[in-house]
């Protein structure tokens, strides 16, 4: 459930719905659900109170490194319990595993949970049937989720399929590209079939699912934020896909300009000419070949390769 970072660069180094299922509820509104599944209507105020204190003992005292949570899982892969499904991918799908025996848990199959507070096993909900206390402030009945840390501001997204975080007011779904983005990018950025669908193009993660921040690129490509700064930090400035620059790149291409006029061609080869192809605009143009580089005559670009020569 990894944050999605959507990001155009600005400098040639660093630039680059609807609710279903889920139960987001005040301490009032759980305490209401408790009292009408547990209570009857005519409980008293001390038994209010009670159930009050039992909803909340234990927050944010329990969980893991992932998600603070009240309640464990049981894989239904393999039957065996774990805090989260990242616990479970962690210790059944990393390289000390015999690679037969590798997998990862298919979260909208989990079916069972366990109460950390009084280990009762139960199905899957958000209130413990037995000590009453509340599992998780956010409760995704679709994935399964449990998170006490409502600071995340969760959301279901029924596009995607699965919860996100930063605010459902703050992203739209792109049905092309089957991803959410910010909505500063509703209007302007690239659609892509399935952008977030693949892996990522440099350290091979499906990003789909990544917990990683990932970032969009000018062509519509994705990639985790981290690998693409790790790009730019060893001086690639290309969408590894379509090798369509990452950034704006203008300040460089006007260094190339002063690097050129100041090495001229040898005589021979001052008549010179090849054909390119621009990777940034897609325009393919005959022009005056330099050792350097050859300069795209529509978009100014650099970022071109020789299709052939005269």
């Amino acid at each position: 459930m990894g944050g999605i970072v959507i990001e155009h660069s600005g400098t040639p180094c660093s630039e680059t719905i609807n609710m279903h299922n889920v139960i987001f509820m005040s301490d009032a509104d759980v305490v209401q659900n408790f009292h009408e599944g547990y209570l009857p209507e005519d409980g008293t105020r001390e038994e209010k109170s009670y159930s009050t204190e039992a909803l909340d003992r234990g927050y944010l005292e329990y969980g893991c490194s992932h998600y603070r949570r009240r309640c464990r899982i049981r894989a239904p892969c393999c039957n065996e319990i774990f805090v989260c499904r990242h616990c479970h991918n962690e210790a059944k799908n990393n390289i000390n595993i015999d690679q037969k025996l590798r997998h990862e848990i298919p979260r909208h199959k989990v079916e069972r949970v366990i109460c950390s507070l009084c280990d009762t096993e139960q199905e899957v909900r958000q209130v413990c049937i037995s000590c009453g206390v509340c599992m998780g402030k956010y409760f995704c009945e679709t994935c399964k989720l449990f998170d006490d840390d409502i600071s995340k501001r969760q959301y279901h997204c029924n596009g995607c399929g699965i919860c996100r975080i930063g605010g459902m007011e703050n992203f739209f779904h792109c049905s092309k590209c089957r991803c959410c983005y910010s909505v500063l990018l509703k209007k302007s950025h690239p659609c892509v079939e399935g952008a977030m669908h693949h892996d990522c193009p440099v350290c091979f993660e499906y990003l789909f699912e990544s917990v990683n921040d990932v970032t969009v690129m000018p062509c519509g490509h994705t990639i985790h934020q981290n690998c693409l700064k790790e790009m730019q930090e060893h001086y690639q400035y290309a969408c590894p896909l379509c090798s369509k620059s990452v950034c704006n790149m203008s300040k460089v291409w006007e260094k190339f300009d002063m690097e050129i006029a100041a090495a001229p061609m040898p005589e021979s080869y001052q008549d010179k000419k090849v054909w390119i192809l621009c990777n940034d605009c897609g325009i393919t143009s005959e022009v005056q070949f330099h050792f350097v580089a050859q300069k795209c005559p529509c978009c100014k670009s650099y970022n071109t390769r020789q299709t052939r020569g005269r």
